[in-house]
């Protein structure tokens, strides 16, 4: 099952200019190279936004463990009830109904699980090494998004990439055709394909021909937006991760195949049918989920930090529904893009700080948005504008 991930890095299949190593990512991005933001804009205070939220950088591991453990066990129990269900009680009236139930269940929970490979890339290297495993073991590996597949994600915040051809997460959708925001929703049909592709095919070629690794790992090892991306980092140590993770998700990928052939001598698999509608439905929510998480106003170009921060979006509103689109304090997307460090759980209380302490012209406040529809409808408002400016 393959999947996308925050800013949704969508297509497992490509990667343009990444310099980062995983040992770095429990650095605040913002202000690496010297690119600390409080001196590109005079109209937002990081000083007094930091003195608002200082005391909620620590993350609880505590916290990390039991929600990504419950969610995790909750949806691989909600993928068993939608597959077995039927087979043992149709034709029950009660059956479709449960499934339904079941099948909302699963993509809702394994979201969750999924969105925590975000946390990974934020997190402190020191501390939960052995919750980066268990992550990879029971929900990266099995759905074919280890997280090597993410560490460029950093490249995102970086003021001088953020928007650019440096950046990997962002392409430029209210400047092109509508046509691109459909294509990147219904791309969701052939990710699964391309993820079995990339883990069984393409990584036994790497393994037995060298030669074909610096290709592969440019144009197909990637979790992103533009698929005109590469990735450039390939330290040994890094390629030592991705090596061993490699090989988990080929035995993923040859279990899921050959497992119903081994068991009854028939080659198609009724749970390909289940498994393959469970990831469509993950990935088109996570992809509707991207489309709000920026405004995606920029033209390619280098933009200023006050332009970042208008570009990015916070859902504080009706957060019974949406957190369950936006977990994982993916629905503060803006908050995230200020102080990549907070961790997830102390989002929404960082959040309602910042509106109650800093000005009321502060720009902060204009990151806030009503619902996730309106900013989408904005967004399809403003791609066919940039078409009718254009002919």
């Amino acid at each position: 099952m393959s999947v996308d991930s925050h800013d949704n890095p969508t297509n497992v299949f490509a990667a343009r200019r990444h310099h980062t190593d995983p040992s770095d990512f429990g650095q605040l991005a913002s202000d690496r190279n010297g690119d600390s933001p409080r001196a590109f804009d005079q109209g937002f205070s990081f000083v007094q936004a930091r003195h608002l939220i200082g005391d909620l950088t620590t993350p609880n591991a505590r916290i990390y463990w039991t929600d990504f453990l419950f969610s995790i066990s909750g949806g691989y129990l909600a993928l068993l009830a939608t597959f077995y269900v039927p087979q043992f009680f149709w034709p029950a009236a009660w059956v479709i109904p449960v499934v339904i139930v079941a099948y909302v269940a699963t993509v809702l929970l394994f979201m969750r699980s999924v969105m925590f490979i975000h946390e990974l890339v934020h997190l402190p290297k020191r501390g939960f090494t052995g919750f980066r495993i268990v992550w990879n073991l029971l929900c990266g590996i099995p759905f074919f998004i280890p997280s090597f597949l993410y560490y460029p994600h950093v490249d995102h915040h970086r003021r001088k990439h953020y928007g650019t051809d440096h950046d990997g997460e962002y392409l430029s959708l209210s400047h092109h055709s509508r046509w691109l925001i459909l294509g990147f929703i219904g791309q969701a049909v052939i990710i699964p394909f391309l993820g079995l592709f990339r883990f069984v095919i393409l990584s036994p070629i790497c393994w037995l021909v060298p030669s074909a690794r610096s290709l592969v790992h440019r144009h197909a090892s990637t979790m992103l937006v533009d698929p005109f991306y590469q990735r450039e980092d390939a330290s040994p140590k890094l390629m030592r991760i991705v090596v061993l993770q490699e090989c988990g998700c080929f035995l993923v990928g040859c279990g899921l195949i050959f497992r119903h052939r081994i068991a009854s001598g028939q080659w198609f698999d009724p749970f390909w049918i289940v498994v393959y509608g469970v990831a469509i439905g993950l990935l088109i929510l996570n992809e509707v989920r991207t489309l709000g998480a920026h405004r995606w106003t920029g033209d390619g170009g280098e933009m200023s930090f006050e332009q970042q921060l208008l570009d990015s979006v916070n859902y504080p509103h009706h957060p019974w529904i949406s957190e369950l689109w936006g977990p994982i304090g993916t629905r503060y997307h803006a908050l995230h893009h200020l102080f990549p460090r907070l961790p997830y759980h102390n989002l929404g209380l960082a959040h309602r700080r910042l509106i109650a302490g800093l000005p009321p012209d502060s720009p902060y406040h204009n990151t806030v948005a009503t619902s996730l529809t309106s900013e989408i409808v904005a967004l399809w408002r403003r791609a066919a504008s940039c078409v009718r400016a254009t002919s």
